[in-house]
């Protein structure tokens, strides 16, 4: 989880950033990032053992903290994860208590990458703008294709990009939000990154968080991600 790998600590580009050189129809570099040489001390590690079926498969997510990280042991990992999410959950607080104020809906969708929640997004916003004002902010590590194909249906749009990060958080949404022309009364559309795992735990401060499935993508899927389905309050089935 993002909770305590430290995956979320890549660059973070904000379209229309005036001190970011590559926003505005650019996408962020993409470049190795440096790793500075790292000395092996004597340290042990907390020893970890997965549980294993009678088949033989492995399964790391039990303990205290649900899942594994090497060197770490579950209770740091647990110390780790609130103190991340607490960060985080204030921050979407903070959003959710302004976009009230303005009686804005902000739904936050999430889906694995290609289920089509793009092409669905559009398709949406080309039926509601002569109805209500809509706004959108668009998550990817990089790009802003998606950003560009939702300013093509007339929507104000902006992109973030997440770098080497794998989901949106409170934060990015905090920063995005303002600099979109959004009326009291509209939708804000959140499309977080394509992720089926860390966006279940992070809080942006949405009313709602929409699941989209394909069903190109296998029924099984609520099965094997149970924790995005379980954090959804309405899952839309699509390409059927």
């Amino acid at each position: 989880m993002c909770t305590t790998c430290g995956c979320g600590e890549g660059n973070l580009y904000i379209e229309g950033d005036e001190h970011n050189p590559h926003s505005a129809f650019r996408s962020a570099p993409f470049a190795p990032a440096a790793r500075p040489k790292m000395k092996i001390t004597g340290i042990k590690a907390p020893e970890f053992t997965p549980s294993q079926t009678e088949e033989g498969d492995l399964h790391y997510g039990h303990g205290e903290a649900g899942t594994h990280a090497p060197g770490m042991s579950q209770r740091r990992m647990l110390e780790v994860e609130i103190d991340v999410l607490d960060k985080n959950n204030r921050l979407a607080e903070r959003n959710r208590a302004r976009f009230a104020a303005r009686k804005q809906l902000v739904l936050n969708l999430v889906s694995s990458p290609g289920s089509g929640k793009t092409t669905l997004l559009t398709e949406t916003l080309m039926r509601l703008k002569d109805s209500v004002p809509c706004a959108v902010i668009e998550g990817d590590q990089q790009t802003v294709n998606d950003a560009a194909r939702i300013r093509a249906t007339g929507t104000p749009a902006i992109q973030v990009n997440t770098g080497k990060g794998c989901h949106l958080d409170a934060q990015m949404i905090a920063d995005a939000a303002p600099r979109l022309p959004l009326d009291d009364n509209g939708i804000l559309f959140i499309e977080n990154v394509g992720n089926l795992v860390c966006p279940a735990s992070f809080d942006l401060g949405e009313k709602h968080k929409v699941a989209v499935l394909s069903v190109t993508e296998g029924e099984d899927k609520p099965l094997k991600y149970p924790h995005m389905f379980a954090a959804a309050s309405l899952m839309l089935l699509n390409k059927s």
